[in-house]
């Protein structure tokens, strides 16, 4: 895994982090650019840039021993895509230029996964369970873009088909795609066979993950049947964790005595996201709090970044630093994850005090745009501290486990 394409997907993170900064700087004093399309840049290229490239490096690294050079090529292909959406979406929003470079994208997806579907070499049926199965979510929520044109063309952007499509996308994106490759390349750590515990954790994630689309598919076609569908997959997503837990349990202590306390912090972080996501997609259940998370932006926006910050950015960070020793004596690497953790943790916080605030009919927190734009502030100068110690790493002391 070469320095310098792990320094590409972080200097995208960078970017989108700063495009973020842009839209909240917007509200504290407005600028002459178009909030919606900046907002379509900022997404695409925290996903597609950051989160797509990543993921990418690490299953070509761990999974795939032969690297043929078509993955290279394929990844600077991927890599000009992301470019063009970097440069396009701020300015033009869905164009058609812009749509070019997203099509681009998906297709150099496509030949991904033909790719490391054929040469993925992984011994450990749990790791392999996970690896296809994510690959396989990330061809099926691509469906909902191919949606888009259509539903435009026949209903619009305002009809349900648009947005369900839209929502189909993402959720199978974050939940399937990116979850489930993160969980791979997390479970390749620990030395698993073929249990019962495993398969009951992986069926009832895989049936979560599908059934809670539901909830959704009921802001926009609202039928009582989706929140029955919502509450079962919630269920299923509760047990999915109880068995994680119970599987990992055995080879824990070793694991968590044998790394940096930096990337305890970062493995913290993304396990606690992930355990109050299920805890928000639980408090679902209730009809007024699955009301209140679709009609107050806050709580959208802020599980949003619960899922892209915490549980996959906090994996993602978290792997690299284990595996670069000299990470351990980085004082500016270590101020850089602590500053991006506590730009999580305090965003979140504010993000979702609003959103009560709102529910509750009590107005604007004092000053809060304002405290919401400082506190992003923390976000890209931990990414950045994170870019600039990439210099001091030996790539060839990674190794697999």
């Amino acid at each position: 895994m070469q320095k310098k394409l792990i320094a590409v997907c972080l200097i995208n993170f960078l970017i989108a982090a700063l495009m973020g900064l842009l839209l909240r700087y917007q509200f504290v004093q407005p600028l002459p650019i178009n909030f919606r399309y900046l907002t379509h840049a900022h997404s695409h290229v925290a996903m597609l840039g950051w989160v797509y490239l990543m993921l990418y490096l690490l299953i070509v690294h761990y999974f795939i021993p032969d690297k043929k050079p078509i993955y290279k090529r394929l990844f600077w292909a991927t890599q000009i895509a992301v470019i063009g959406m970097m440069v396009c979406f701020p300015f033009t929003g869905y164009a058609a230029i812009s749509i070019t470079f997203s099509c681009l994208h998906i297709f150099c997806s496509y030949y991904f996964v033909r790719l490391a579907w054929k040469h993925h070499k992984v011994t450990s049926m749990p790791v392999r369970y996970l690896l296809k199965s994510s690959l396989m979510f990330m061809v099926l929520s691509t469906i909902g873009v191919w949606c888009l044109g259509p539903a435009v063309v026949t209903l619009g952007q305002a009809s349900a088909f648009y947005q369900i499509a839209i929502q189909f996308f993402l959720h199978f994106q974050f939940n399937g795609w990116f979850m489930l490759a993160v969980l791979a390349v997390f479970v390749n750590q620990f030395n698993l066979g073929d249990t019962r515990l495993f398969k009951r954790f992986f069926n009832t994630l895989i049936t979560a993950t599908i059934l809670t689309f539901a909830l959704p598919i009921s802001w926009f076609a609202y039928h009582p049947i989706w929140l029955i569908i919502n509450g079962l997959g919630v269920m299923l997503q509760l047990l999915s964790g109880y068995y994680f837990l119970l599987f990992l349990k055995p080879h824990w202590t070793e694991f968590w005595t044998r790394i940096s306390k930096p990337t305890k912090a970062l493995y913290g972080l993304a396990l606690l996201s992930f355990i109050l996501k299920i805890i928000l997609q639980t408090a679902s259940l209730i009809p007024q709090v699955a009301e209140m998370a679709y009609q107050y932006r806050n709580f959208v926006i802020g599980f949003i970044h619960l899922m892209m910050l915490g549980v996959i950015s906090g994996f993602l960070f978290a792997v690299l630093v284990q595996k670069f020793p000299k990470s351990d004596t980085s004082i500016s690497l270590n101020f850089g994850i602590y500053t991006f953790i506590l730009g999580f943790v305090s965003t979140e916080v504010l993000l979702m005090l609003q959103g009560i605030y709102y529910f509750l009919d009590l107005g604007m927190l004092p000053h809060y745009y304002l405290i919401l734009l400082l506190c992003s502030i923390l976000l890209p100068v931990g990414i950045l501290m994170f870019i600039l110690n990439l210099r001091n790493y030996d790539t060839k002391t990674i190794k697999t486990t």
